[in-house]
């Protein structure tokens, strides 16, 4: 009996450490954080990364710049000069890791002013020159140029100049999922107001980025923002401005991709980078390398190899000692801050990124808890030698595994709290004998509503023995529906969820009484999502039609039903409501409609289920209802449905696509309008047209495609047609394809990248 008291005592000893050690991995403080990234450090400078060219390079003020042209600052005319010079040498664009915030004190007009003493011959001769910021301000127009932007300490220190365009940068959120209702400005950093430069200067640039850097706990710079919130505006980071300014222009958006959990990914025209939650990366570094750097010396005497400068990102910082711009990196020594971003340039050019995959910390919590509870178990029936054997496996399992993640996958798994909690455990159970408890689980059951359409619920009036579980297969229609922008509706409702639950209880009342006129079985809401079929329960003997007519009445319906709280909120507003003050919103849709076999009945366990269909097309209709955005088409069908009411219905063969999830493609067609339109002789030129651009498009005539192109935009004027979305997704694949064009081989299909 004792020593099976001994035995309950260890075990609950050691359970209750391990509860601690997962405590610890969930707060995660700043002692463990320091501990997991150190570990990472020593991977990286076990491993540097292997450094391969891509076109990045650093204008260094370096300590010979400074001995040649005289101490920092140098006069604007003289970075003009540089700017001229690297513009010259094909520079791909230049980004300034400096703040140019004040007056160039030895602009002439600036000595001038403020030396009464000269000869008053001599300061008319020097205000009469031209102003140095002015002079840089024309170099950086003709230039491709993205200044720095600073956070600071205090506000009374901030540049915010009279005339500053201090707006949010070009930068678009897309959510990956269509119930994520979280704010994504609410995960990024905030810093401190800004150290802005001139206005002129801003005015002139290209584009502005933060080159603000946090370091961790432990004072190394490992991770970096790649987008900020400057009071409640939004900035990207130099490096990525620079990227998003490459990338097609000063207007050109980023776009930052997020879940309910925070961002995922920044995109840069074709460049891509995963991020945490807050947009944050984790560069792979290499170590210092001379030829990353030019100094400002060989650029001004004209030395230099044009090839380190023609199409490259090109940083200007100092390396100059003085200067005091040096951070501590992962490598274990100090870099110059623009070797850092640089670093950062490089690695998202290259690919080569660190990252902690989304499910690390799941993946830790659970390896700790999953081997801690194996060793609470087993290590009491073990001698010392096996448990010795036993723990030094595990831990160098957790450590090689760690680096092997990294090694070959540049991927971060914290090898430190896992190593140490096993480590923990196995002293403690060797010290205790472990007492034989078995850990209890709980399984939760989710219950789900379930919506029956008015038909099904007579038809199992009639035939009760319907209630049970399976299906059969039949040719249906599916037709999926989604609010565009659902998430900034549901934002603005905030103070208010009651009116949100009104709003979308009459706007889900008006697409259901269309379904239902059309005789469609409602499948299920999904928040603001709407799902329906045809030709189940009761069949129908032309379901394609049905739901074509269907979607164009949810289309008229909800544009009606815009029109009417339009009214409703200006009669509010005329009569001093208190109401006045709640958000209008128009609401727009897009619709996805498939038909096919699929298998419907009742779907789900004995206790619980659900009359709902199934199959391949279900989830076709699905991807066509995401494809109406990317187009600017309302209403999607597949080809299916398009060929059984062609003859029908005012129908436009949209392009031949590869859904996600999905290897053969599909011919998706939009939906315009009923048979008065299809029939009129308007709209059958308007097909003709269509035709012949899609056809000239496969042939690879992008000039012919392209005028084929506005002769469409014409006749869908004339006839009232909204062709916009639709048109403009050729003009920009034209553009990229006769930049790099696809090839002998190219079989027309354009491959979707969402959902």
């Amino acid at each position: 009996m004792t020593v099976l008291k001994k035995f309950g005592l260890g075990r609950f000893a050691a359970l209750l450490v391990l509860m601690a050690m997962v405590a610890l991995r969930v707060a995660d403080p700043a002692i463990v954080q320091i501990a997991r990234a150190q570990a990472f450090d020593l991977y990286q400078r076990i491993k540097p990364r292997d450094y391969k060219p891509v076109p990045v390079a650093i204008l260094d003020i370096d300590e010979a710049s400074i001995r040649k042209y005289g101490q920092w600052p140098w006069p604007r005319t003289k970075m003009a000069e540089m700017v001229d010079r690297l513009t010259k040498l094909g520079v791909g664009i230049v980004g300034f890791d400096i703040v140019f915030s004040e007056p160039d004190r030895l602009s002439p007009d600036v000595i001038a002013k403020d030396n009464d003493s000269l000869d008053p011959k001599v300061r008319e001769a020097l205000a009469s020159l031209p102003n140095s910021d002015a002079v840089f301000a024309q170099s950086i127009k003709k230039s491709r140029v993205v200044l720095g932007q600073t956070g600071i300490r205090s506000n009374r220190n901030a540049a915010t100049f009279e005339g500053s365009d201090f707006q949010d940068a070009p930068i678009g959120f897309r959510s990956e999922g269509v119930d994520v209702e979280a704010n994504p400005r609410t995960f990024l950093r905030i810093i401190p107001p800004l150290l802005q430069n001139k206005p002129e200067l801003e005015k002139a640039a290209m584009g502005r980025g933060v080159f603000t850097a946090t370091p961790d706990p432990d004072g190394i710079y490992r991770q970096i923002n790649l987008i900020y919130l400057v009071e409640e505006k939004l900035r990207l980071a130099l490096t990525t401005e620079m990227l998003r300014v490459a990338s097609g222009g000063p207007r050109t958006p980023a776009f930052a991709r997020y879940n309910q959990f925070g961002l995922t990914r920044i995109a840069f025209g074709r460049n891509q980078v995963a991020t945490d939650a807050q947009g944050r990366v984790w560069p792979y570094f290499t170590h210092t390398r001379p030829s990353r750097f030019i100094s400002a010396v060989d650029v001004f005497e004209g030395t230099v190899d044009p090839r380190r400068i023609r199409g490259h990102f090109l940083l200007v910082g100092t390396s100059a000692i003085g200067l005091e711009d040096f951070r501590d990196s992962p490598m274990g020594y100090q870099m110059p801050g623009v070797e850092i971003h640089a670093q950062v340039l490089e690695n998202i050019l290259a690919g080569t990124m660190l990252y902690r995959p989304s499910y690390a910390f799941d993946a830790e919590v659970i390896a700790m808890i999953v081997v801690g509870l194996l060793a609470i178990v087993a290590v009491p029936f073990l001698g010392a030698a096996w448990s010795f054997l036993a723990a030094t496996f595990i831990i160098g399992g957790f450590i090689s595994g760690s680096y092997f993640a990294f090694d070959q996958y540049r991927m971060l798994i914290d090898p430190v709290l896992p190593t140490a909690t096993v480590l923990l455990l196995f002293i403690l159970l060797a010290t205790f004998n472990y007492l034989r408890e078995e850990r209890k689980r709980r399984e939760i059951k989710s219950a789900f509503g379930q919506y029956v359409s008015p038909a099904l619920v007579s038809e199992l009036q009639e035939s009760p023995e319907g209630l049970k579980l399976g299906g059969e297969t039949r040719d249906l229609t599916i037709l999926f529906s989604d609010v565009r922008g659902f998430t900034a509706i549901s934002e603005s409702f905030k103070d208010n969820p009651q009116g949100l639950t009104e709003l979308m209880n009459e706007f889900l009342t008006v697409l259901s009484k269309a379904i239902l006129k059309y005789d469609g079985t409602i499948d299920k809401f999904m928040g603001d999502a709407v799902m329906a079929f045809w030709n189940a329960p009761l069949p129908h003997p032309n379901h394609a039609r049905a739901a074509c007519n269907a979607a164009l009445e949810m289309i008229a319906a909800v544009d009606t039903l815009n029109e009417e709280n339009r009214r409703e909120h200006e009669a509010r507003v005329l009569s001093g409501d208190r109401r006045k003050d709640h958000p209008l919103h128009a609401i727009n849709i897009g619709i996805g409609i498939n038909s096919g076999d699929c298998v419907v009945g009742n779907m789900g366990s004995e206790d619980r289920f659900d009359y709902t269909c199934l199959g391949d097309a279900v989830n076709l209709a699905s991807r066509l209802e995401g494809q109406s955005k990317p187009y600017g088409v309302l209403i999607i069908m597949g080809e299916v449905t398009a060929h059984a009411v062609a003859d029908e219905m005012a129908i436009l063969e949209i392009d031949r696509i590869r859904v996600k999830g999905k290897q053969e493609p599909e011919t998706i067609f939009g939906l315009y309008g009923g048979p008065e339109l299809a029939e009129s002789e308007g709209f059958g030129e308007l097909n003709q047209l269509n035709a012949d651009m899609l056809a000239k498009y496969r042939a690879q005539d992008w000039e012919s495609c392209s005028a084929l192109l506005e002769l469409l935009q014409d006749k869908a004027d004339a006839l009232s047609i909204d062709l916009q979305g639709y048109l403009f997704v050729y003009e920009t694949r034209i553009i990229e394809f006769e930049q790099n064009p696809p090839g002998v081989d190219w079989d027309g299909v354009y491959t979707a990248t969402s959902k």
